[in-house]
């Protein structure tokens, strides 16, 4: 039996959050499940896992630099938008949240946003603090109202000490999630 995910395209954005380390494992396991996986990891993403894991585990290259794109005539970052089944970004930082809501463009990932015209997955992991900051209440809503969806974040111990909302969602929960998302595609 194949999996929802066999020939799926799924593009990872992976942001500045110490949840990053999380990436391998769902590169990992969205490859387990036949998926076709493009890490783009942004510069504070970067801060916390390194683009060789991704590689490896992707099996393919990792875009971090809007800057340093492909030798083909066509911008990178259209041309892997145009191919994808899903946009997930996890983690999802307040801060690219933000990018998102009010179409900036500033790197990668946000670039490719603005040019994706597949379903978004959004998984959160902030502190609590900033998850709950009217300014990131209203982005949320301003990219719900867009169709984006959100998965989490959930309840525990922060990477701050603090205990509260923040933590990225398992990935279990989001894998799962993913499959729900691209079964119909």
């Amino acid at each position: 039996m194949s999996s929802p995910l066999t020939g799926k395209t799924i593009i990872l954005g992976i942001t500045g959050s110490i949840a990053a380390y999380k990436a391998a494992d769902l590169v990992s396991q969205l490859r387990k499940r036949d998926a076709e996986v493009h890490p783009v990891l942004t510069a504070g993403g970067a801060k916390f896992i390194t683009p060789l894991t991704l590689q490896t585990l992707a099996r393919k290259p990792v875009a971090e630099n809007l800057w340093d794109e492909g030798n083909g005539w066509q911008p990178g970052h259209v041309e892997l938008a145009d191919k994808a089944d899903l946009l997930l970004v996890a983690p999802a930082t307040a801060d690219v949240i933000a990018q998102f809501a009010q179409g900036l463009a500033p790197d990668y990932l946000s670039s490719l946003h603005l040019v994706a015209r597949c379903p978004l997955l959004m998984a959160p992991a902030m502190n609590g603090k900033m998850w709950q900051h009217p300014a990131t209440v209203a982005n949320v809503e301003t990219l719900r109202s867009r169709g984006v969806e959100f998965i989490g974040p959930e309840e525990g111990i922060l990477a701050c000490g603090y205990e509260g909302i923040g933590r990225m969602w398992p990935v279990d929960g989001i894998l799962e999630r993913v499959e729900q998302l691209l079964a119909n595609n």
